[in-house]
């Protein structure tokens, strides 16, 4: 699979450069990041070593996108379908903010957009998991048009060493498209 660029209105899913390492470093060291991303890329090496991963996509286990604004490129975020499994038509989804972008729908819309390409591919459901405590994914759950399906007790260890409940939702291809903000 080669990466592929999308358009989402007002932002752009764009694949990964090494140009982002400095701000992927600056999102990293943000608190919510830590607590709930927890990906080790707080340096510019860490950080290099995350793009390349994120931006090799030939084995056909995840699609990752830098979220930027359409106007300014400016990095808003990050969404991956990780453990693509072709087999069953399935993958789950993660995404993440900068925090000056957290509120303005950024994730909803990237998440979506990230939906919509996966379905037109072999995928017909996208699940995407988060820690009960971390309200804010349910909203982006939500409003990018996943329906709950179920809580997952203490099943990922996340940035404060703790395992967390998580909720689980998921998206079919079938459902119906979401009324984006």
């Amino acid at each position: 699979m080669d990466p592929v660029e999308l358009d989402a209105g007002a932002l752009r899913l764009r694949p990964w450069q090494e140009d982002d390492a400095d701000d992927v470093v600056a999102a990293m060291r943000d608190p919510v990041m830590q607590l709930w991303n927890g990906l080790p890329a707080t340096t510019r090496p860490d950080a290099l070593a995350f793009l390349r991963r994120r931006g090799d996509w030939t084995t056909g286990d995840h699609a990752s996108w830098a979220v930027t604004d359409a106007a300014t490129g400016a990095l808003l975020g990050s969404v991956s379908l990780h453990s693509i499994a072709v087999a069953q038509g399935n993958a789950q989804i993660g995404y993440w903010t900068v925090p000056a972008a957290r509120g303005r729908a950024v994730a909803v819309r990237a998440v979506d957009a990230a939906c919509r390409w996966a379905f037109t591919t072999v995928l017909d459901r996208v699940e995407l998991c988060h820690a009960v405590e971390n309200t804010a994914s349910g909203r982006v759950a939500e409003k990018a048009g996943f329906r709950l399906e179920g809580r997952l007790r203490r099943s990922f260890r996340y940035g404060d060493g703790l395992k967390h409940d998580e909720l689980i939702w998921g998206r079919l291809a079938d459902d119906p498209v979401p009324a984006l903000p």
